[in-house]
């Protein structure tokens, strides 16, 4: 695809208007590694000072319950107020990359997101010692924010109010799940299976706070002195905390490193007690369990998606198969996760 040439151009009078400044844009490289929304680094030149940001555009196809990015931004004010390490998006907009699109600019941050580095990379070795404890202090902030607390963050709200106040994130979740798995162009009997287990065994309500969503390796940065950023808020809702201390563990998140079940880089015992540490909540092992299997089928559900939107949503992003093939692997963990438990 040939590139487009007057896009330069378009952010230069955008940020020119928005900043008040002189702006001369001397690159636009996209950035690899954003499987939903169209990502791209700029470089740029305001009033004499050399900037870098990052453009987060909305892709033409996206995945069910991803934000529109007004949304994402309101989520991501939100969490910098809590003093969670996250970039400052700026300079919102809409149709700079396509028409109708929404976009933000973040804050430039450097460090590595790409996953299998995160977990391999000799020169990170340091900081993966540390992470767990640096991750659990930043998810202990982000669910620090309420729906009380944060009521402007509506688009990112699993349910409504009266929703919240009957039902537990399992069951709203899940009823989501229904519909996903409904409207799938092919039978899924191992998602029918877990989805099955997961209604069966559903815990009571449990205090609703802002969940990250996707709080996982490949959505945050590192640099060998440690944490740099969270990143990727797209799936940000008012939920269960368990939602997000379970994703991180879901087995396509380890990077092929399965005997360090968090993320890749490490046991899960050293990271719950960090969480524990910095919230001050004493985590319950069974509710654990059961969101890990819940997380895996959501992201199997999520991969199936993801291949659909190849086959039949027109996107053109063949990293969308490779993708959708991995469904079945999140489908074995989750029916081993509830025949043996977790590793």
């Amino acid at each position: 695809m040939e590139p487009d040439r007057s896009l330069p151009a378009r952010i230069a009078s955008h940020l020119a208007a928005a900043t008040g400044r002189a702006v001369d844009v001397t690159s636009v490289e996209p950035l690899l590694g954003g499987a939903c929304q169209e990502n791209l680094r700029v470089d740029a030149v305001l009033d004499g000072e050399r900037c870098r940001l990052a453009l987060r555009s909305d892709a033409a196809t996206s995945l069910p319950q991803s934000l529109r990015r007004k949304d994402e931004l309101r989520a991501i004010e939100a969490a910098v107020r809590a003093g969670v390490k996250t970039p400052r998006a700026r300079f919102p907009g809409e149709g700079l990359l396509r028409e109708g699109a929404g976009f933000y600019f973040l804050d430039w941050a450097e460090g590595e997101a790409i996953g299998r580095k995160v977990v391999s990379a000799p020169h990170l070795a340091g900081a993966r010692q540390e992470l767990p404890r640096a991750l659990a202090r930043e998810l202990a902030r982000i669910h620090e924010i309420t729906p009380g607390s944060a009521p402007e963050v509506h688009g990112a709200t699993a349910a409504s109010e009266a929703e919240r106040s009957s039902a537990g994130a399992a069951h709203i979740h899940l009823a989501r799940i229904r519909t996903s798995i409904d409207a799938m162009h092919a039978p899924r009997p191992a998602l029918e299976l877990i989805h099955r287990w997961l209604l069966a065994h559903a815990p009571p309500p449990e205090p609703w706070v802002l969940t990250h969503g996707d709080f996982r390796t490949g959505n945050f940065l590192v640099t060998p002195d440690g944490l740099s950023a969270i990143l990727d808020w797209e799936f940000a809702h008012f939920g269960s905390r368990y939602e997000d201390l379970a994703w991180i563990s879901v087995r396509d998140w380890r990077f092929g490193k399965n005997d360090l079940p968090v993320g890749g880089f490490s046991r899960r015992e050293p990271f719950y007690e960090a969480y524990e540490a910095a919230s001050g909540v004493h985590l319950d092992l069974a509710l654990l369990h059961y969101w890990e299997v819940f997380g895996n089928l959501n992201w199997a559900v999520g991969s199936v998606y993801q291949g659909e939107r190849y086959v039949h949503g027109g996107a053109a992003d063949f990293e969308l198969v490779a993708i959708g093939r991995r469904a079945a692997e999140m489908e074995h963990e989750a029916l081993r996760l509830i025949e043996r438990g977790r590793l």
